[in-house]
């Protein structure tokens, strides 16, 4: 057990060693991961506030079932129970004849001209909420066979375009991920071979007295641990950094259809995500690199 320790506390120590012996090359591994990290978490924190601003406007897009004209509004709320009973319905608010002729004279500056309209003239409706807008025409045609509902009007068109638009996000945000992942993990691959190039004759002597490809190689996979730790750790808070930044300007713009989700939201996830990577860069990088020299 001691003999395990002080090997362990001999592979770090060489670990350390390592990094410092070749300050340059290690400064340059730690760059790329950091460079390549906050350009992919970048991305997964844009497509991210995508979808988030489609869900949004997947909650203002709703749809309206009109109650037959020949119902009372007693007649009407008693219909509210099978709506919400429909599958896909999350929520359904019961407007009024009155409420719904305040609402649509309210909208308009020149109040005059609708002098002598009679709110008898409209009907009873249901402001309806949805859960997904995909099956948005499934649910307006299950709100037509509600007896004593007379139209539903649903924009269609819209929602599929919000449906077309969340699968495009989601694809190319998966896509992008993945290619900066594999380039990534090649640029680091390289800047790691480069520097065990430079250790090329340490190695050489190690294997000559003797030292096993375990014992020559647990160092260089601590050095490349701490450099993707490191790397990992600065892109987590360069991110952001630069996302507390740009997140203050776009709220500055006050445009009220635009959110920006908290960082805190998201950020345990995108951390574990950079320090598995990092790892995974680091570690595997430093393994790969020390292949071609210990003719594994």
């Amino acid at each position: 057990m001691k003999l395990s320790r002080n090997r362990t506390g001999y592979y770090i120590k060489e670990g350390f060693n390592g990094i410092f012996a070749h300050g340059f090359m290690s400064f340059a591994s730690v760059c790329i991961i950091v460079a390549f990290l906050v350009i992919m978490g970048s991305f997964v924190l844009i497509a991210a506030n995508i979808n988030a601003l489609i869900g949004v406007l997947e909650n203002e897009n709703i749809v309206l079932a009109y109650v037959d004209e020949t119902y009372s509004e007693a007649d009407a709320r008693a219909i509210e129970p099978f709506i919400r009973m429909v599958p896909n319905v999350t929520d359904a608010e019961f407007i009024t004849r009155e409420e719904a002729l305040d609402a649509f004279i309210g909208g308009h500056e020149d109040l005059g001209r609708f002098a002598g309209v009679e709110a008898y003239w409209l009907r009873h409706r249901f402001v309806v909420y949805v859960e997904d807008v995909a099956r948005i025409a499934d649910t307006q045609i299950d709100l037509s066979n509600i007896r004593g509902i007379d139209q539903v009007n649903a924009n269609l068109q819209v929602a599929q375009g919000m449906v077309t638009l969340r699968n495009v996000v989601s694809i190319v945000s998966v896509v992008v991920v993945a290619v900066l992942l594999a380039i990534s993990l090649f640029i680091m691959s390289n800047t790691i071979k480069l520097s065990t190039f430079e250790r090329r004759e340490e190695i050489a002597i190690m294997r000559m007295v003797g030292a096993t490809n375990s014992f020559i190689r647990w160092p260089f996979v601590y050095t490349g641990f701490i450099l993707g730790i490191t790397g990992a750790a600065g892109a987590f808070a360069a991110l952001w950094a630069l996302y507390g930044l740009v997140a203050t300007r776009v709220l500055s713009m006050e445009a009220g259809f635009v959110t920006v989700i908290p960082f805190s939201n998201i950020s345990v996830t995108l951390f574990i995500i950079f320090v598995a990577i990092g790892f995974g860069v680091g570690v595997g990088g430093s393994g790969m690199a020390l292949n071609k020299y210990l003719k594994v």
